[in-house]
């Protein structure tokens, strides 16, 4: 048997997004203990300290959403807090092994639900490929696993 791991790279300044990716990983934990062809998970939070590293597995980014004025589309946008995040997926051969990028916010702010995340696989040249509100939900872990799960799959083929 081949064991594959999910590989989750984040940043979470209020706690939402690590709260959203520890229980998915305690998802991925229940779901390999059922069946042991479903990947575990795997963290790495990113923050001002973290030391840039050449990764050498294939990941998936979570990116919430923090701007500063503007409306994202046509009258520009700051980015707040997630900087260092967006220069530690760029670094180096780091964007080659982006599988995906999932994001999240706060849907009350329309069109910049997310921006930040479809930005970042923009630069990144990947897909974003799902997104969820706040803490998310326990029927978006499943989905978001399940996601992720089938772009690992197709990627290690």
């Amino acid at each position: 048997m081949s064991e594959s791991t999910i590989n989750i790279i984040f940043i979470s300044i209020e706690g939402n997004t690590r709260s959203f990716v520890t229980g998915m990983q305690d998802y991925a934990k229940t779901q390999h203990a059922a069946d042991e062809s479903n990947p575990l998970i795997t963290l790495k939070e990113i923050s001002e300290q973290s030391e840039f590293e050449i990764e050498t597995k294939p990941y998936f980014a979570f990116v919430p959403t923090y701007l500063d004025g503007g409306n994202g589309i046509d009258n520009g946008v700051k980015e707040l807090m997630t900087n260092v995040l967006g220069e530690y997926l760029n670094y180096d051969q780091n964007p080659d092994l982006c599988l995906g990028v999932v994001g999240s916010g706060n849907r009350n702010f329309n069109d910049q639900y997310c921006l930040t995340a479809r930005r970042y696989a923009e630069q990144l040249d990947t897909d974003f490929i799902a997104d969820y509100e706040l803490r998310g939900t326990s029927v978006d872990t499943e989905r978001i696993y399940n996601v992720m799960k089938e772009r690992l799959a197709a990627y290690t083929k």
